[in-house]
């Protein structure tokens, strides 16, 4: 394993737990631990990474640089299967998923929702057409959209690219988003007055939250194609 992201994908499988319950081992918010998912974070130090190897039973100095044995007194031929069943075949890239739906209407607390389709490898010649460029692994993630606010656009239990590199407002644009601890898929919008959560569906008026109550978990990339499930 080369990098942060890839040990931890590697752990979690073994470990059989969710991104969702590592964060509430460590005791950290779960986007926090997305982060290191997606690379985001290239370190982990003190505390946390002392947490999260607990939590995943793997060692810490192997989970810090990728150097010894992943379990501490395992033999090598333990663990070697679970490398084999992330790789990804010559000329594809991976999607995994971002823990949990999106709402999109009234927001979900995504531990609650689990995946119907947890990874999906796509030709990099069609990631390209898509996107534009190949993105780094672990970069585009995927979420199922719920319920009806951006009907037409999205409709309920599509699946959407998610780019966790884009944690900000970078413009007018469709983002993944936590409002009160809930995840939602909307448009935000920059008004005179501030920033509006608008849905594509009528029904659903904009408002514009309180300073503050928005997290940026990622860019939703619904141009990209969408599969309903």
């Amino acid at each position: 394993m080369t990098t942060l992201a890839e040990r931890l994908t590697l752990a979690i499988k073994h470990a059989k737990i969710t991104k969702a319950e590592l964060a509430r081992r460590v005791g950290i918010s779960a986007p926090s631990v997305n982060g290191w998912f997606s690379g985001k974070a290239k370190f982990l130090r003190g505390e946390n990474l002392l947490a999260a190897a607990k939590g995943l039973g793997v060692s810490e100095t192997w989970l810090a640089t990728g150097k010894g044995q992943m379990l501490l007194g395992a033999d090598p031929a333990e663990w070697i299967s679970p490398v084999r069943e992330i790789e990804t075949p010559p000329g594809y890239a991976r999607f995994d998923v971002f823990e949990g739906s999106a709402g999109m209407g009234a927001g979900m607390v995504n531990q609650d929702y689990p995946e119907v389709v947890k990874s999906i490898e796509v030709a990099e010649w069609e990631v390209r057409r898509k996107l534009g460029y190949l993105p780094q692994p672990g970069r585009i993630q995927l979420i199922t959209g719920r319920g009806p606010s951006m009907r037409p656009k999205l409709e309920d239990g599509d699946i959407v690219w998610i780019d966790t590199s884009c944690d900000y407002f970078d413009g007018d644009d469709y983002y993944l988003i936590n409002i009160g601890g809930q995840t939602q898929i909307k448009m935000l919008q920059r008004r005179g007055d501030g920033l509006y959560v608008v849905s594509v569906n009528t029904d659903f008026p904009a408002y514009r939250p309180d300073p503050g109550e928005v997290s940026i978990l990622g860019k939703a990339l619904i141009h990209a194609g969408l599969r309903k499930f």
